[in-house]
């Protein structure tokens, strides 16, 4: 008995230490569980992402507010920082354990200045915005009582839902049922901003927000006179720079900030970076009176609040650092030599498509984008061309010109450069993609022939998703897919890929 009690403490020492190793080996079974990759973890899933990234490869992007971002700001967006919960702003959380992600925010506020080379005395930036469109809620959330007002370029003209958007029957866009939304135009005879016409407008509307920018206008913005109009009626000017961008990073297109009271943008378009936004906004001196007192901007603390704890919570840490690495990116010499090229290719495809009878919208491009009126050009809508394009493996989109009445069935085309410019594509090479796109407009006129109605889903049928039962068509998507495959990818390696022919 006495012997049995001696040893006790060895036997549970004993069991302590069993218990330790199966404890160590179940933690290292979890471990080795969770640090499998993805093709053992999800095969389903492994094979759609394979699948699109054969999509991406063997296809061409015709699409403005699309891009192929670098594999260095992919690795941030895949990082340990989206582990991270944030809620606050650098040196003010409400988590503790933010040491590196407010090194990490403040990293990507110090490079979003210098990028657009601003003076950190007269610009702050809130980096924290999910996206472009909340952003500008965000700013209006920070800047307007509900029903105040505000006006933007209208959507059926170029501009974006967020900058508000209404029918005779409906407020579609939320930005017009929290707010007051009056929109301003394009001359529909010459496709540009009707500048005497927003100014006549604003007086009378008198809104507390002008909004300057645009999702499908091809040409610069005049945001001298924006900033007169605005002056006028004692509103803010805010310009949305979302398409444009990184064209003005590299200071190859005209800048807004010269002129605006507050900038947003998102982040993943021209400048190429991930699907983030930020909003910019002035410091010092906003105007005198009469009597010499200066009146100071009020901008930072109300957005900064508007964005959290206003709108959003925990900000996305690995968004915001892959965006620092974009930044980074936007400051290198190849950067610029590449928006060059973005506008120069712009300039060859508005080119090579007029030579074939096409009107663009306002003439032509300033911009990386470009607006065709298939309507007017060819008698067939951008709906069908979108759909003839998309099986043809070019990804592109319909969109209303001035003066169309449907935003589903629209008589435009939208088309743009900076995605394929990324993948290393000249002016040659868009006067390709033209005659691609010119030989989709008579696939769809040919399928239009056959159909007894003007409905696009009697069209869609007619067309069916069987390219070989289209000759013309099989041959387009051959032709693309060749073309395409001669480029190479972005942001991950062929050789990794499952679905390489």
């Amino acid at each position: 008995m006495i012997q049995t009690t001696k040893a006790l403490p060895a036997l549970r020492a004993s069991l302590r230490g069993l218990q330790l190793v199966r404890g160590k080996h179940t933690a290292a079974s979890t471990a080795s569980v969770l640090n499998q990759p993805i093709s053992e973890v999800d095969p389903e899933m492994f094979e759609i992402i394979e699948q699109e990234k054969a999509r991406q490869r063997t296809g061409i992007c015709l699409i403005p507010s699309e891009n192929f971002t670098s594999r260095a700001v992919m690795d941030a967006l895949g990082s340990v920082m989206q582990n991270k919960y944030s809620e606050g702003y650098p040196g003010a959380r409400y988590y503790g354990g933010n040491e590196f992600i407010d090194q990490s925010e403040a990293l990507c506020q110090r490079r979003a200045l210098e990028t657009f080379r601003l003076a950190d005395d007269r610009w702050g930036v809130n980096v924290q915005s999910l996206s472009g469109a909340p952003a500008n809620l965000y700013v209006y959330g920070a800047l307007l009582k509900p029903h105040e007002r505000l006006m933007g370029l209208d959507l059926p003209h170029g501009g974006h839902l967020s900058h508000g958007f209404q029918t005779p029957t409906k407020r579609v866009s939320y930005s017009s049922v929290y707010f007051e939304t009056l929109p301003y135009q394009c001359d529909e005879q010459t496709g540009l901003i009707d500048y005497d016409a927003l100014a006549a407008s604003a007086k009378l509307f008198r809104p507390k927000i002008i909004v300057a920018g645009a999702s499908a206008y091809a040409r610069t913005i005049d945001y001298a006179r924006m900033r007169q109009i605005a002056d006028s009626v004692d509103a803010y000017l805010m310009a949305d720079m979302a398409h444009i961008s990184g064209l003005v990073a590299a200071d190859v297109l005209a800048s807004p900030f010269a002129h605006a009271d507050i900038v947003t943008t998102t982040t993943h378009k021209s400048l190429r970076g991930p699907r983030g936004a930020m909003i910019f906004f002035r410091k010092g001196v906003r105007r005198v009176t009469k009597k010499g007192v200066e009146i100071a901007y009020d901008l930072e603390k109300p957005i900064n609040q508007s964005v959290f704890p206003g709108h959003q919570g925990g900000p996305h840490n690995h968004t915001i650092a892959a965006l620092a690495v974009a930044l980074k990116q936007a400051q290198s010499p190849e950067f610029v030599e590449y928006q060059r090229q973005v506008l120069s290719n712009a300039q060859a495809f508005a080119q090579a498509l007029s030579g074939r009878g096409y009107s663009l919208v306002s003439g032509g491009t300033d911009t990386h984008l470009l607006l065709v009126n298939l309507l007017a050009s060819r008698g067939v809508d951008g709906a069908r061309v979108e759909r003839v394009l998309e099986l043809a493996k070019v990804a592109a989109n319909k969109n209303t010109v001035p003066g169309d009445r449907s935003a589903m069935v629209p008589g435009g085309l939208r088309m743009g450069t900076p995605a394929m410019t990324t993948r290393g594509l000249k002016e040659n090479d868009f006067a390709q993609i033209a005659e691609f796109v010119d030989r989709a407009v008579d696939v769809a006129l040919d399928v239009s022939k056959q159909v007894p109605t003007k409905k696009f889903a009697d069209f869609r049928s007619a067309l069916g998703d069987d390219v070989a039962a289209v000759p013309a068509l099989d041959k387009l998507k051959r032709d693309v897919v060749d073309f395409a495959r001669s480029f190479p990818a972005v942001g991950f390696s062929v050789d990794s890929m499952v679905h390489k022919d």
